[in-house]
């Protein structure tokens, strides 16, 4: 499986990547999975001071990680990070690949048994725009998903409140959630009009 990410565009920062790095204290060290072309870990060290290891499995990014000077492991995260030890980093991050995974329960006990903290974004299928689309007979197409059904990666779309659901059941602690449509952070109705989500959260007592 190919964890797809936007490309870095020098100049441009997702509205995700700003989230992130208000969240994660400067200096420490940080696992990327899913890490794309590198450029949030480049963000994260340019801006936080980071240590930072990312995971994936495209040769394409893994070459494009390379010239970011990021750490870059090419290993398949449906495999499980059993390569890791338990606490070896302070975060550990899956920044728009969630949707991608096929199994999400094995992948979130994963980052808080390697992580002291995860953190992850993933647009959200309850937004107003993408209702609307599936109302007019469509699968949803948008800059948060911006494929076509029959090229699309995404295979486990869910809303914000399907995400903390799953996270009640399954003993992880919420401790932030920033719902956003354009970079505006979204406080009313965050479910419906807000087309990303971003959560940091850790192992349930």
């Amino acid at each position: 499986m190919t964890e797809r990410r936007k490309q870095f565009v020098p100049g441009a920062v997702r509205h995700d990547y700003e989230t992130i790095g208000e969240w994660i204290r400067p200096g420490t060290k940080v696992l990327d999975l899913g890490c794309g072309d590198g450029s949030l870990l480049r963000y994260l060290a340019e801006n936080r001071s980071v240590r930072g290891y990312g995971v994936e499995i495209d040769d394409a990014n893994i070459l494009a990680c390379i010239r970011n000077s990021v750490n870059v492991i090419q290993s398949d995260l449906e495999s499980g990070l059993s390569g890791f030890e338990s606490g070896s980093f302070d975060y550990v991050i899956l920044s728009q690949t969630l949707q991608a995974m096929k199994n999400t329960k094995s992948i979130i006990r994963e980052m808080i048994r390697v992580g002291r903290e995860g953190i992850v974004t993933f647009p959200n299928f309850g937004y107003w725009q993408n209702r609307i689309q599936i109302l007019r007979g469509h699968m949803p197409v948008s800059g948060n998903l911006p494929y076509e059904w029959y090229d699309s990666p995404n295979i486990r779309l869910c809303t914000t409140w399907d995400f903390e659901s799953f996270c009640a059941k399954h003993g992880v602690n919420i401790l932030e959630r920033v719902v956003m449509t354009n970079g505006e952070i979204i406080s009313f109705l965050p479910n419906l009009l807000g087309s990303l989500a971003v959560f940091r959260f850790t192992k349930g007592g």
